[in-house]
């Protein structure tokens, strides 16, 4: 993998507690990547350099930029540093790397999977998708516990108004009174929107913590039968 160096270019908080940071290389260059891989970031600490792994949240454009989306996590150092992380503050990084790839062009039709930030390349993968005017039906599952916790939800909204060919659910594990959308668990979905996607040759993309993938899986390999050439994960942990 290529070693470069990033500053921060800016940075939001996109709940209480995941901030979205985009990072453009120093030298100027194009970051070059295939929506869905992921980066190594570097960051000093008492211990030395510490590294950590991120999927890239923004899509290919061309560009020196790309974003990244970070939960603080309690008592973690890196992700406390990013949360502090200053613009113009240069850091080294490495990559891109990673499998859990789909191209802009696929005409397939493919349901998403994700919980939490497990979004970020999924939603890399979509921008893609859109940006290049594919007309594949797309659907996408987000699983979070509140509905403040939902990542990019006024981009997934403007997504379904503006293109029929993509769905966005959202389903909480700890509705409040007022949530009128769907509830529990991402697997317990998965079979109806697999069916609504209405293409047995479809593609299935599911990412987020290891419990959550694997349960979305045997749903896929069991009950619905899904190739598992067609199935594509990511774990985080």
């Amino acid at each position: 993998m290529e070693s470069f160096e990033v500053r921060t270019a800016s940075a939001r908080p996109l709940t209480s507690f995941v901030r979205e940071i985009a990072f453009e290389r120093v030298d100027e260059r194009p970051f070059v990547f295939t929506a869905g891989q992921w980066v190594n970031i570097f960051l000093e600490s008492d211990a030395g350099e510490v590294k950590r792994s991120y999927s890239v949240a923004s899509a290919p454009d061309g560009s020196s930029r790309f974003a990244i989306a970070v939960t603080r996590v309690e008592g973690g150092a890196a992700s406390g540093a990013l949360h502090d992380l200053p613009l113009g503050k240069v850091l080294r990084a490495t990559g891109p790397s990673g499998f859990f790839v789909r191209p802009p062009d696929d005409p397939s039709s493919s349901l998403f999977v994700a919980t939490g930030t497990g979004l970020c390349p999924i939603r890399s993968m979509v921008k893609a998708a859109l940006g290049v005017g594919s007309t594949a039906k797309l659907s996408i599952l987000l699983g979070v516990r509140h509905e403040s916790d939902v990542l990019w939800a006024d981009e997934m909204s403007a997504w379904s108004n503006d293109h029929p060919n993509l769905t966005v659910a959202v389903t909480l594990s700890q509705p409040g009174p007022g949530w009128t959308g769907l509830r529990g668990y991402v697997q317990d979905h998965v079979p109806n929107l697999w069916g609504a996607l209405g293409d047995p040759a479809g593609h299935l993309y599911v990412c987020g913590l290891e419990r959550m993938v694997k349960a979305v899986r045997e749903v896929a390999r069991g009950p619905l039968g899904i190739d598992r050439k067609r199935v594509h994960q990511e774990k985080y942990d």
